[in-house]
């Protein structure tokens, strides 16, 4: 979705670097787990490739997760930025139904058809798919009004960048599945007014 003269800050949503979850197809959201040797390869290459694209961005934000963290660094480093932790980009915590394969979640736990029919819904020690939307676009409302008219990169997780997205630009979480992104690639959004301008970016790892 694109809309003439956004306007105000231009936020660069990076999904963190691979981890070994992606790759065994687990769902990793409060799970904490650090890059694998080719997502330290990915946090690199990003890195570079915004300082080469974007080297006036003023501020690094990060999720707490490990993953998140370790994929900003390199950002940091590479911008000459301080990183600032901001823990409502983390990623969509499912409680007892973590580090579950996505298959079992479909098939077995009905979680994607729960979480769908009842944006309250959330599994035993988890969250609901309409709290994860309301404090990830909060958290990117709060960024942008920091930041007027400048870039950030904000490093955080694939489902919280997907249903912040598919809250802010459609009013529906639901349609959160639209926008799924691989490791550390990159989207750019303005908040006013609502404007996708570019999604899932990854030159950098072609």
């Amino acid at each position: 979705m694109t809309s003439a003269s956004p306007t105000g800050a231009r936020i660069l949503l990076v999904r963190h670097g691979q981890i070994h979850a992606n790759v065994a197809q687990r769902w990793h959201g409060s799970t904490d787990e650090d890059l694998t040797d080719a997502g330290h390869v990915q946090a690199r290459r990003v890195a570079a490739h915004l300082a080469r694209e974007r080297p006036t961005a003023v501020a690094v934000y990060a999720s707490p997760a490990r993953r998140a963290r370790s994929t900003a660094a390199p950002i940091a480093a590479a911008l000459a930025l301080p990183m600032a932790i901001e823990p409502d980009v983390m990623e969509y915590g499912i409680g007892v139904l973590e580090n579950e394969l996505f298959a079992d979640l479909t098939d077995r736990h009905r979680f994607f058809e729960q979480a769908s029919a009842d944006l309250s819904w959330a599994p035993a020690g988890g969250e609901s798919l309409g709290g994860v939307a309301e404090r990830v676009t909060a958290a990117w409302r709060r960024i942008a009004a920091a930041h007027p008219g400048a870039d950030v990169v904000v490093v955080s997780h694939g489902a919280a960048i997907a249903i912040g997205l598919s809250r802010l630009l459609h009013d529906d979480p639901r349609l959160w599945t639209q926008y799924h992104s691989r490791n550390t690639g990159i989207s750019e959004i303005v908040l006013t007014p609502p404007t996708l301008v570019t999604f899932n970016r990854t030159d950098h790892l072609e």
